[in-house]
């Protein structure tokens, strides 16, 4: 396995803000028609590795209730059908009711994409976000980084 991707941290408290590093296989659902990986497999494969971060820092709470609310990505090179991708997702910021996440896409040696993505606390009952419980601000500042899932 290559070495684990590395996400610029900003944050003074980086070192404690979980990250994890998640494989999956470039599948065939994953290509478009020129051959290579479509630009919304990118997406599916940051919230893959938000799911095995949020499972392993025990706030799966705010399934259903993190809109994204902007995403932004740099394509970097093409990836093809049968590639193995590393995805690492790291928490880079915390606000009063938002978490920003950056993300590396690579294969190999090679990176493939990079990005971030914001997440609001929506209220299941009313317009607009709402503040972070407590807990899930916890769960988020804490934990550094994660053990990898590899597809073995």
């Amino acid at each position: 396995m290559a070495t684990a991707p590395q996400v610029e941290r900003t944050d003074r408290d980086h070192d404690e803000l979980p990250s994890v590093v998640v494989q999956r296989r470039v599948e065939w659902h994953d290509t478009d028609a020129a051959g290579h990986h479509h630009h919304g497999a990118v997406l599916r494969w940051v919230e893959s590795a938000e799911s095995v971060l949020l499972h392993r820092r025990d706030a799966t709470a705010l399934y259903g209730r993190i809109p994204r609310v902007h995403y932004e990505v740099d394509y970097l090179h093409r990836l093809y059908y049968g590639q193995v991708v590393e995805i690492e997702v790291a928490v880079e910021r915390i606000g009063t009711k938002s978490v920003q996440y950056s993300f590396v896409v690579r294969s190999g040696d090679t990176v493939a994409a990079t990005g971030n993505l914001v997440v609001a606390m929506a209220a299941r009952d009313k317009p607009g976000a709402v503040p972070l419980p407590p807990e899930i601000r916890r769960a988020l500042t804490t934990g550094g980084r994660q053990r990898p899932e590899t597809i073995g």
